[in-house]
């Protein structure tokens, strides 16, 4: 693979992608609607992960009334924030990857649906802090971005990243949209658990893709 092939800095979604925080964050849900007495709308399954908190809250409480919302949200995060993440699990290959891409001396990202305070918390707790250039949510700008499009457009931004020089890494029909809105070279994490379509179905393989190792 040619220098010129190599990328610059590569993009990453957080949930699906790098991380498996179903367990975790289904468990917070699940609180958070019990908290409430409310019988949640729709499965608690894998499937709901992955859009912003309010969205999810919404969708298996059967209503978006702002202050039902609040209380769940405020349920979920004293649940989650607390020491729920902590049930976070990783795929395999997906340290690996990260550790190589950083060594090589490309630049790290996530840009992630997920809100900034437990993101840097599962960060720190898994030892990963230390590999990312910068570490983006929704939440993270003032203010809020609207979506994730519009994230990546800030980040690309604020960081000087040439589009033909950036990569993103995502398992979500919103990750590959987001990509395409910015002109970025999409990979499909099909190890996750969203709808990004066919793609990677193993981490190192984007290391080898990335380095030409």
């Amino acid at each position: 693979m040619s220098a010129q092939c190599k990328p610059q800095a590569v993009l990453f979604d957080f949930d699906g992608t790098l991380i498996d925080s179903a367990r975790s964050v289904l468990a917070g849900l699940a609180h958070a609607l019990q908290s409430a007495a409310i019988t949640p709308k729709h499965p608690l399954d894998a499937s709901i992960i992955g859009p912003p908190l309010a969205k999810t809250l919404a969708h298996l409480a059967g209503s978006a009334e702002p202050q039902l919302i609040a209380r769940l949200a405020s349920a979920f995060r004293e649940h989650y924030d607390v020491a729920g993440y902590r049930d976070t699990e990783v795929y395999p290959g997906v340290a690996e990857l990260l550790a190589g891409l950083h060594e090589s001396g490309i630049q790290l990202y996530i840009v992630t649906n997920k809100r900034i305070a437990p993101t840097r918390l599962i960060l720190a707790h898994l030892g990963w802090s230390h590999w990312f250039s910068g570490v983006y949510a929704l939440d993270a700008l003032e203010p809020p971005a609207p979506h994730k499009p519009a994230l990546v457009t800030e980040v690309l931004r604020k960081h000087g990243l040439q589009h033909e020089q950036t990569w993103m890494v995502g398992d979500s029909s919103e990750d590959r949209r987001a990509a395409e809105a910015n002109k970025l070279r999409f990979f499909a994490a099909s190890w996750g658990y969203g709808s990004a379509g066919d793609g990677l179905k193993d981490p190192l393989a984007l290391l080898a893709a990335a380095t030409g190792e």
